[in-house]
């Protein structure tokens, strides 16, 4: 954010969006791949990601890869956004909020003064992540690099007794994720337990979110680890690590199993099966819990 614009020295409530009302909402694609980083220690090395004919590649700033608690901003904002245009507003793409209000939509009722660092901090990576990939949004596809925000400006108030304090904030989301909300308008609710979880919970429900209907889906340990962007973790500590989300049973609205002896039948000349057993996750809605909820921002 350094050589950014100073906001004007205090912003009227006119200027400000409104608060949120409702549940946060996320848009598809940030929700699907592997945008962030699962830890919170700085990670400073470049990341590819290829499946299924979906690229993505992303570099760091001088203060490391987007984190997936700097997601929690782009939830928020992306949230503001929909919520906007779903009540008709004519949107610049601009989002000016207050502090606070992030903090209270993501359960910390009384942020420290490590918290307005840190959400500082976050901002700072934002900006400086550089993303590029396939992913068309808005029916085209962006070929160079982009920043989760290409603009972000913060205004600190003085209090009495010398300390500064982050009151409000002016962002502005890159064209690529503004024409998904506005134009391609997957939005996709998200529980308010979700800011509870850990990083990997966290990446299994966006997952389960995702492609959980009525039924059940079933997706091999090795693509869950690619999908869930787990840049350090073995597969045996993986494995491990959704072992524990299972017997635990804190996601919101999903449940998953783990099945260790399931079996892709494949067959060789002399009829013989030749895929060995792999290790599957199973996810499904909770019972009596609504299978996923898909609306237009327009809803």
């Amino acid at each position: 954010m350094a050589n950014a614009p100073a906001l004007p020295r205090q912003i009227s409530l006119f200027d400000m969006d409104s608060p949120l009302h409702g549940k946060v909402r996320g848009e598809r694609s940030i929700m699907d791949f592997p945008f962030f980083v699962l830890s919170k220690k700085a990670h400073f090395e470049p990341i590819e990601y290829r499946h299924e004919g979906v690229s993505i590649d992303i570099r760091p700033s001088a203060t490391g890869v987007a984190t997936m608690w700097d997601k929690e901003i782009i939830l928020y904002v992306a949230s503001l956004l929909a919520q906007e245009l779903a009540h008709g507003v004519t949107h610049s793409g601009d989002v000016t909020f207050a502090a606070h209000d992030f903090f209270r939509v993501t359960g910390v009722a009384r942020p420290s003064k490590r918290d307005y660092q840190r959400f500082a901090d976050a901002l700072e990576r934002l900006q400086g992540t550089q993303i590029k990939t396939n992913i068309e949004t808005g029916n085209k596809i962006d070929r160079g690099w982009f920043s989760w925000l290409s603009e972000a400006q913060i205004e600190y108030e003085k209090k009495a007794n010398g300390d500064e304090v982050l009151r409000y904030v002016r962002v502005r989301p890159c064209a690529w994720l503004f024409r998904a909300i506005q134009r391609d308008q997957r939005i996709y609710h998200y529980h308010h337990d979700y800011f509870r979880l850990g990083a990997i919970e966290r990446r299994i429900y966006e997952i389960a979110h995702c492609y959980c209907g009525p039924g059940e889906i079933e997706i091999g340990l090795e693509d869950l680890h690619r999908k869930i962007g787990s840049t350090t973790a073995s597969m045996r500590k993986f494995k491990q690590l959704v072992k524990e989300v299972q017997e635990e049973n804190r996601l919101p609205d999903y449940e998953i199993v783990v099945d260790e002896s399931a079996k892709t039948v494949r067959t060789d000349a002399m009829g013989r099966n030749r895929q060995p057993p792999r290790t599957v996750v199973r996810m499904r809605a909770k019972p009596k819990t609504i299978s996923r909820t898909i609306e237009s921002a327009a809803a």
